[in-house]
């Protein structure tokens, strides 16, 4: 029904765009056309509003609210056996009329009464689901009649109609624009309610700076390696290792292969190596998990084990016997894949912003006598700044909101650690972990999620700021 009532809006609307230029047409040339101040097709845009959109808005009502509505039909009418049922029962056996009377087959069999009242209920939720969609109709119909009725009475020469169709436009643009606020807003305030309830549980002191995490809580007073610890140190400084290793690859590779791009290649090197470059950007992050887990983890593990049976025996006997422990689940398996992954962002970024610096400076660079290369540290970098700033800003957001390649390639275990070659989490990976499965949302495990969202949100907007403030300072320098 809701696709038929789209259909017939937006039929209905184009309709009213062409009667509506023709009746601007016909009114403009009694008048004179000299007075008219819109053209033609203003007022068929204008037409088109009025009818459109109220039948849009009709429909989207319709989507909403028929639901509920035949189900409350459904409810007030059932008879006394159905309504003795248990709440879940009774809900399946409304299920069960609303699909027969579709024409569909009930998931289960109904005995006695209940079966002859499920017959009785499938016609009667036939009969409620038709009454609504030629109501939908109705409705529709007659908004569209309102508003093609509205539009005849204000179309004449005189009338600003692209003064209101800009308006119209204008409050588009501003409820997209509130739609994104709002968002933000209830991201926010949503983050916010569930932390503070898990904050009344937890002290914000131990969880910022606590410094073990076990979030899984004894049932049983003998329950073994279930303390109820949140300390999520170790997860920021797991989260921060691996983004710092993925920075350390994709910022210098990202950064030089734009620079390559964009003043040492020719167009048709950029014209291939590009294009390959940004396949990379598409590859999804479970693809590059399944990389990091199965062939980068394995190698390295080869790599430091072989370095450390080389040292067994030797001044470094105690070095080579942890390199022969090492595994495949490390910091910097993920972090170098993830610093691989992130290369398409920086270099695409920062190839762009380099291309935008203005050829003049090149050429005053070049008329003083100055190489590429030195045109390029000294000219184009320097003025293309702001924008690889921001180019990282936005590497390093996705470092830290990357989930996959972590938990194939780092492992779950919450170590405070630095070392590279151990095994640790993230931030994001412990929120998924946390969320996975049936969750009691009254309990501070599932609860420490949303504390773990939120300053997580706090630590990101931080870093946006500090951003801002650097590209804005060498802005003034450069503009």
């Amino acid at each position: 029904m809701i696709w038929f009532l789209i259909l017939l809006a937006a039929a209905s609307g184009v309709l009213a765009y062409f009667a509506g230029s023709a009746l601007a047409r016909r009114r403009a040339s009694v008048t004179g056309v000299a007075t008219a101040h819109s053209r033609p097709e203003q007022h068929g845009y204008y037409a088109l509003i009025w009818v459109a959109v109220p039948a849009l808005a009709v429909t989207l009502l319709a989507g909403v609210f028929s639901g509920p509505l035949a189900h409350n039909l459904l409810v007030a009418g059932a008879p006394e056996a159905v309504m003795a049922l248990e709440p879940f029962r009774r809900e399946a056996f409304f299920n069960d009329a609303r699909l027969v009377g579709a024409g569909q087959a009930a998931f289960q069999v109904w005995p006695g009464l209940l079966g002859d009242a499920l017959v009785t209920e499938a016609a009667r939720s036939a009969r409620i689901s038709q009454t609504l969609t030629w109501g939908g109709v109705a409705a529709t119909i007659l908004a569209v009649l309102m508003g093609g009725l509205f539009a005849w009475t204000q179309i004449r020469p005189t009338l600003r109609a692209r003064n209101r169709v800009e308006g119209w436009i204008g409050g588009l643009l501003f409820a997209c624009s509130a739609v994104a606020i709002l968002t933000t807003v209830g991201i926010v305030f949503s983050l916010l309610w569930d932390s503070l309830r898990f904050f009344q549980a937890v002290p914000v002191t131990e969880f910022l700076f606590g410094l073990q995490w076990s979030p899984q809580i004894a049932i049983r007073a003998d329950q073994v390696g279930s303390t109820g610890a949140f300390g999520a140190v170790p997860l920021f400084a797991g989260t921060f290792l691996i983004m710092l290793i993925a920075m350390i690859v994709a910022a210098p590779v990202g950064l030089f292969s734009a620079i390559y791009l964009s003043e040492y290649a020719s167009p048709v090197s950029r014209g291939i190596v590009k294009p390959v470059l940004e396949v990379l950007a598409g590859v999804p992050t479970v693809v590059y998990g399944f990389f990091a887990a199965l062939t980068v983890g394995p190698a390295f593990r080869e790599f430091f084990n072989g370095i450390g049976a080389l040292l067994v025996g030797g001044p470094l006997d105690g070095l080579g016997q942890y390199l022969l422990l090492v595994q495949n689940q490390m910091a910097l398996v993920a972090g170098a894949v993830m610093g691989i992954m992130l290369i398409p962002f920086v270099s695409s970024l920062s190839d762009d912003i380099i291309n935008a610096v203005p050829q003049s400076l090149r050429d005053g660079s070049y008329a003083m006598g100055a190489t590429k290369s030195e045109t390029v540290k000294r000219v184009l970098l320097p003025a293309a700044l702001p924008g690889i700033a921001g180019a990282l800003l936005l590497a390093m957001s996705r470092a830290i909101g990357e989930t996959m390649i972590v938990t194939m390639a780092a492992g779950l275990a919450a170590n405070l650690t630095l070392n590279p070659l151990d095994t640790v989490t993230t931030v994001t990976v412990q929120i998924v972990t946390l969320l996975t499965g049936d969750q009691e949302f009254d309990s501070p495990k599932t609860l420490a999620a949303f504390g773990l969202g939120l300053t997580l949100f706090l630590v990101t907007l931080m870093l946006n700021v500090v951003a801002q403030r650097i590209v804005q300072t060498y802005r003034e320098q450069y503009d």
